[in-house]
């Protein structure tokens, strides 16, 4: 898949393992798994930290095939996710961080095509998640609100 932005061709990403079955070493049942994962974001850990912690502390590979629910189901089902999802607090606070470095750089041009950019990838993944039902359909972004939720 291209880029997005660029004329450029993507890189290829790592794949998961075709095999369903439980590797040997894992010696975890689902119900504990689950408090794993409601520890972890009680300590307030967003959803792909808690794979990561989970994978190299605790060697669960994978939480799909233990409880057969993925971290964010886990959290949906106890109540406990964000009001944004994690990718698109993610760009806003990439956006942030580069209106703050355009207030003392005023001349940057990169910075400002990279502010246009990331600014239409928040508009476009927020649509995407109107249209999907995970954010409510009142929703609209906004420097302004963006600098205080993050």
């Amino acid at each position: 898949m291209a880029k997005m932005h660029s004329r450029k061709k993507g890189k290829s990403g790592s794949k998961k393992p075709t095999e369903s079955s439980l590797q040997p070493w894992v010696s975890y049942s689902a119900e504990e798994v689950q408090q794993l994962v409601i520890k972890s974001s009680k300590s307030g850990k967003p959803p792909s930290q808690i794979g990561i912690i989970l994978r190299d502390s605790y060697g669960i590979p994978d939480t799909r095939k233990i409880a057969k629910k993925s971290i964010l189901q886990i959290l949906r089902d106890n109540n406990m996710q964000g009001q944004i999802p994690e990718d698109l607090a993610a760009l806003i606070k990439k956006e942030i961080q580069i209106t703050k470095h355009l207030e003392n750089n005023r001349q940057d041009r990169n910075s400002k095509r990279g502010l246009i950019l990331t600014e239409s990838k928040i508009k476009r993944l927020a649509k995407y998640y109107k249209r999907t039902g995970v954010l409510p359909e009142s929703w609209k972004y906004s420097r302004e609100q963006a600098k205080m939720v993050v």
